[in-house]
């Protein structure tokens, strides 16, 4: 009797599990495919030991070398977004660390953006995963991918980061920089930019930090390399959306919808850091371009004082002597002096954009600058005071003796702000003389003049077609509204008379 019994209990156990089995099954198989499982899975790294270390001891000795390498910039804000590179780190890491150095919140979501090199992507990729790991440990996606998978542009496609390092690259730095964050990482194709940037608006808050990975210019000539990118970082810094797909860049698609949620959040761009794989490893004739730029929430009292942020005199008398030394020196020696930064203040160490220009007996003798913040004030008038010496390609290169006959000005520069008109003639009406600097930016050309330039072109049209032809462009350029124009203001002071 008992054996019967037990031969009923083995027959009903085997047709219980096959039941089980097909229950799962059919659980699993409805699960809609643009949903993250349930069950743990995680997105090994692919790179890791060839790109960047794979070991945990050397990748956390790495990253601190590159942090350690950087200082904090003063941004006057909080910063909401970053862009960085995305090659092996001993080409673009210590770049990456430049933008990465300077996050200041514990943010508790970072989303990550960057393309997918080998795959034709449309939309957006948001793998299927629960975690993405790295030789650092494993970061959990965050419970926000499942309301953007249900968004009609962004889906899941393994096939797009099969092999992809763009958005790996950057979670060590974000693990060593963040603690306890979740992840939104986002591959971006072909997308339209502003129903992305919709998309994403409804998942940021005070507690989102976007990164977007991408690399700029590739295997160029190193001289070439640095004027397509150039372009590139003068569109990001300017907002300029819609330019930013004339440059040569990565996922300019994500780039653009940053840009276009850097404006609606009035986020101010400041470039920390350039560089092209041949300032590292020497070798110029094929080169691959590096940024890190960071997006700033000002705080309120830094917006209302922004207009009122002028050098005090000792400032101004020491980045004027700053810039007589550096160029006595380099025109002796070859190279800059050695400046001792814990002699300067804050505000000449602030990020800015400057010209630096140089007068003999009341004639233009070299004029070189940077519209855009670049670099800290006082490296700006360093560099600057160098080129205007030797590099400016209207003049000889300035000599020695000759230095005690020139006199040196500085102008301290606005960030350039776009100026809509609708004609030649609104745009003359809306010009200001002697207080607009001016751009002028047609495709690929660009020129500039600074405010005080007005002293010798009082005339509006003879001014603005004066530009156009500076800059390579028809002299009547400045009436075509495809023109763009941007505006900046500028502080100037010089030597005084000897």
């Amino acid at each position: 009797m008992k054996s019967k019994l037990k031969n009923k209990i083995k027959k009903k156990h085997i047709y219980i599990f096959p039941a089980l089995s097909l229950l799962l099954l059919i659980i699993f198989a409805n699960k809609p495919e643009n949903s993250i499982s349930e069950m743990k899975k995680v997105r090994e790294p692919v790179v890791a030991g060839s790109w960047y270390p794979g070991d945990k001891p050397t990748l956390k000795a790495d990253i601190k070398k590159y942090l350690d390498n950087v200082k904090k910039a003063d941004l006057n804000g909080t910063i909401k977004a970053i862009i960085v590179p995305h090659a092996g780190y001993r080409f673009s890491g210590q770049i990456a660390a430049a933008a990465f150095k300077q996050i200041d919140t514990d943010y508790e979501t970072v989303i990550l953006m960057g393309p997918s090199h080998a795959y034709p992507l449309n939309d957006a990729s948001i793998l299927n995963v629960t975690h993405y790991k790295t030789p650092l440990g494993e970061i959990p996606l965050s419970k926000k991918v499942k309301e953007l998978l249900k968004e009609d542009i962004i889906k899941t496609v393994p096939e797009a980061d099969a092999q992809e390092h763009s958005l790996e690259i950057e979670l060590p730095f974000l693990q060593e920089t963040l603690t306890n964050f979740e992840l939104i990482p986002i591959l971006v194709g072909d997308i339209d930019p502003n129903k992305f940037k919709q998309v994403l608006l409804k998942q940021i808050d005070d507690k989102t930090l976007i990164v977007v990975s991408v690399d700029l210019s590739h295997y160029h000539p190193y001289n070439e390399a640095k004027k397509l990118d150039s372009y590139s970082i003068n569109s990001i810094i300017s907002l300029d959306s819609e330019g930013i797909f004339d440059a040569e860049i990565d996922a300019p698609w994500a780039v653009s919808t940053l840009i276009n949620i850097a404006k609606e959040k009035n986020w101010k761009p400041v470039l920390l850091y350039y560089a092209n794989s041949g300032d590292i490893t020497g070798d110029n004739s094929a080169v691959v371009g590096y940024s890190a730029i960071a997006f700033v929430e000002q705080h309120e009292k830094d917006k209302n004082n922004e207009k009122k942020e002028l050098l005090a005199k000792e400032e101004q008398k020491t980045l004027l002597k700053l810039a007589r030394n550096t160029i006595e020196t380099y025109l002796k020696t070859g190279k800059k002096p050695n400046v001792d930064e814990t002699k300067l203040t804050p505000t000449l160490k602030k990020v800015q954009g400057c010209f630096t220009t140089l007068n003999k007996n009341h004639d233009l003798r070299g004029c070189i600058g940077h519209i855009l913040p670049q670099e800290e004030l006082y490296k700006c008038v360093m560099d600057n005071a160098i080129s205007a010496a030797v590099s400016d390609p209207r003049f000889n290169q300035v000599g020695y003796n000759e230095l005690k006959d020139i006199k040196i000005e500085i102008s301290v520069l606005t960030v350039p702000k776009k100026l809509k008109f609708s004609s030649g003639e609104d745009l003359k009406n809306k010009l200001r003389p002697m207080i607009d600097g001016v751009v002028l930016k047609k495709g690929w050309h660009q020129s500039t003049y600074l405010p005080q330039v007005w002293e010798q072109l009082p005339n509006k049209e003879e001014f603005l077609s004066s530009l156009c032809v500076k800059g390579g462009m028809d002299s009547n350029c400045w009436q075509d509204t495809k023109t763009e124009v941007s505006t900046y203001q500028a502080f100037v002071f010089e030597e005084e008379k000897k």
